[in-house]
Order: structure tokens, then sequence, then C-alpha cells
């Protein structure tokens, strides 16, 4: 097999294990958790914000191994600690084994998603990146896919505590060896002759740059309207008038149009700056959202929203993969990436508690709906300013200078 489609292949089963067992297997999984340990609704979900939260603060760390060590060696290691993280978590019995185990588990998430795969694409030479990441993405857009209806029937029969105990397993078995299969990593740039048009700047010289902060603003600000969404949209369109398996079906067209938006930027904008690709992936979010919050009540307005939702979602893991190279090279592309979406999985965390406070203070979705259209706007407005700012050759250059 050639190497890089060797490393997708490698990289596509994974991320599809990893997030159907440490992401997607939660919500199905939720309700025998509440029971079995007798925890109410907010711990059980608090955990779950809990772990996301210390991916996000265990992300840039993450990187900076990555950039070090490479992929192999830690998204392995990252495979292990989702094993015992998933393990310790089927024989939790009480709330604080059980936050225990969310705990090690959001340190395994930012060893094995889709920043570490991203930043273990982005040292393989002789990669196209961009490319490589959209088909990873691509394949990784199936993982709910596969893991909701798995999940069910896997809790329906076994319960959650084997379920959890068979993907502790799986994470042994199957993304271990995998990973422990990919190809070692050339040394960073400057070492081994990565050619590059724009000069790699370290960590420290990207944090110091705005276009940096202004961009893990805008995806933050997205990640929260996407995260806070992935929870209540099912309850907020039957609060809007739908019906129960209406909003089900409605909500089933935001996977395929993940993936839809995904084939989309492959074909027609594969050769198209990053840049340019989120300047639209971010402009379709708030015009989603409008549609939402002027005509939720009509079916065919709201699979309008979910298509142009969905979409957006799908492309913005492309932009957000392959923007931090483009701006500040690759050399140590997994600390900055890390560290840019740092903000955004704190947001992932933050989102749905925050949408829950406020549905259960106005039962109405109007000022949920317009909080996160105004939130959208301002995602939109940041991610514009800052690829103005990147586009202007004096802050390039004062960069470069004060970087030297």
């Amino acid at each position: 097999m050639h190497q890089p489609s060797r490393t997708i292949g490698i990289l596509a089963l994974t991320q599809i294990v990893s997030w159907g067992s440490l992401y997607y297997a939660f919500t199905i999984m939720a309700p025998g958790m509440q029971r079995d340990l007798g925890l109410a609704p907010e711990l059980v979900f608090g955990a779950f914000s809990w772990s996301l939260l210390v991916a996000g603060l265990a992300a840039t760390p993450a990187g900076v191994l990555l950039d070090r060590y490479g992929g192999r060696c830690i998204m392995a290691a990252g495979s292990l600690l989702c094993a015992i993280g998933l393990v310790w978590l089927s024989r939790s019995s009480d709330a604080i084994s059980f936050y225990l185990a969310w705990t090690l588990i959001g340190i395994a998430m930012a060893l094995t998603l889709y920043e570490a795969a991203f930043a273990t694409i982005n040292r393989k030479h002789g990669f196209d990146t961009r490319r490589a990441i959209s088909t990873l993405t691509l394949f990784g857009g199936f993982a709910s896919t596969l893991f909701w209806p798995l999940t069910a029937r896997l809790d329906a029969m076994f319960g959650w505590r084997d379920t959890y105990l068979w993907y502790g397993v799986a994470q042994l078995a199957v993304c271990m060896p995998l990973h422990l299969c990919l190809s070692a990593d050339p040394k960073p740039q400057g070492q081994h002759g990565f050619a590059s048009k724009r000069r790699s700047h370290t960590l420290a010289e990207a944090l110091r740059h705005p276009v940096f902060w202004t961009l893990a603003l805008a995806f933050s600000a997205n990640t929260f309207i996407f995260s806070a969404m992935a929870v209540h949209l099912i309850p907020l369109l039957e609060r809007m008038g739908q019906t129960a398996s209406m909003a089900v079906l409605l909500a089933a067209l935001i996977g395929p149009m993940q993936v839809a938006g995904r084939i989309a930027e492959m074909v027609f904008a594969r050769n198209t700056p990053p840049q340019t690709v989120g300047v639209l992936t971010f402009s379709m979010l708030p015009a989603a959202l409008l549609i939402l919050v002027l005509a939720g009540s009509q079916a065919w307005m709201v699979a309008m929203f979910c298509m142009l939702y969905g979409a957006s979602n799908g492309i913005l893991t492309i932009v957000r993969g392959s923007i931090p190279q483009a701006l500040f090279g690759r050399e140590n592309y997994g600390a900055i990436a890390g560290a840019m979406a740092g903000p955004s999985l704190l947001s992932k965390a933050a989102g749905p508690l925050v949408a829950a406070t406020l549905l259960r203070h106005d039962s109405a979705p109007g000022v949920l709906l317009s909080i996160l259209l105004a939130m959208s706007l301002v995602s939109l407005a940041l991610f514009l300013r800052a690829v103005a700012a990147e586009s202007r050759p004096r802050s390039v250059k004062s960069f470069d200078k004060g970087a030297a």
C-alpha cells in the first residue's frame, strides 16, 4: 500500500473507533449510567463536559509531544489511556470514580482524536497535508453513523458497563496496534529538508501574533454553537412545532451533509486556500441559524437549516486542520494547532451546559437561538478580521522580523 494511503487508512479506522467509543457512545448510554449510579443528569452530563474541558487543557501539551516524538508513539500511548479510562469507567461505582475515569478519558482524547491525527499527518514527509486531512475527515464523518446504532444494540444486550468494557478492549486490540503500525516520522523541518514557502514559527511566536488569537476565538465561538445544537437540536425543533419523529428525521440530514460538504471541498476547493474556504464556511452558519429563527415551524425550512448547518460543520473541521500550517508553517504544527484548538474544546464543553441553563429558564427557544445567531455573526467577523490581517504584507513582514 502506498505510504500516504496506508497512513490515512490506519488513522481513518482508529478515528472512527475512537470518536465512536469516546464521544458518540455517551449520548446513548447516559440514561443507563444515571439509573445505575444514582446520579442526577447534571452530574452525568457534567462529567462528559469535564472530559472535554480536560481535553482542551491537554491539547497544547499533547501537540508539543506529537511534534517531538511523532504520532506512532503518542497516539499509541493515547489508545492505551483510552483503554484504561474506558475499563475504569465500566467499573465505576460512585461519582468520584466516575469523574476520575472521565478525566483520564479527556487526556486520552487529546492524544487520539482529530488534532492528534492532523499533527501526525502533518509530519509525514511528502504528503499533500490538506488533501490527506480532507480524506481523513471524510471517513471520520461515519463515526456517529456506525456507533450510534452499534452502541444502542450493545447497550440493549449487555448494558453500559460491558459496552464500555468492550470499547476499552477495542482500543487495546485495534487502535493501539494500528497506531504502532504507523511509519516512523521524519525529522522536523530544518533537520530533514521539509520544503516550505512560509517560514515555520515556534509556538511562542504564534502565541504573540494577534491573528492566532483572533482565529482561536472564531473557531471557539463556532464550536460553542455546534456543541450546544448537537445536544439540544431535537428538543428545540419539537418546541418550535415539529413532531418528535419529524425532528429526528430532519436532524438526520446533518450527518450526510457533513460528508457531502467534505466531498465538495475535496472536489471543488482542493486548490483553494483554507482562508478562502473558511470565509464561506463561517458564512454558512449564521445563514442557517437565521433560517431557523425566522421559519423554524416549517419542516422544509428546517431541512434547509440542517443541510447548511451540516455542510458548514463538515468543512469547518478541514479548515481548522489545515489553516495552522498555512499561516504558521508545519514544523511546530502540533503545538500550534493544539493551542488553537484549546479554546474550542473548552467551548465544546460549555455549549451544552449553557444552552441547558437558558432553556431551563425560558422554555421558548427564541432566546437561545438569538444568542447563537449573534455568536455566529461574531465568529464570522473574527474570521474575516483574521484573514484580512494575515493578508496585509506589512503585518506578515513585521511578524517575521520580530520573530527572527
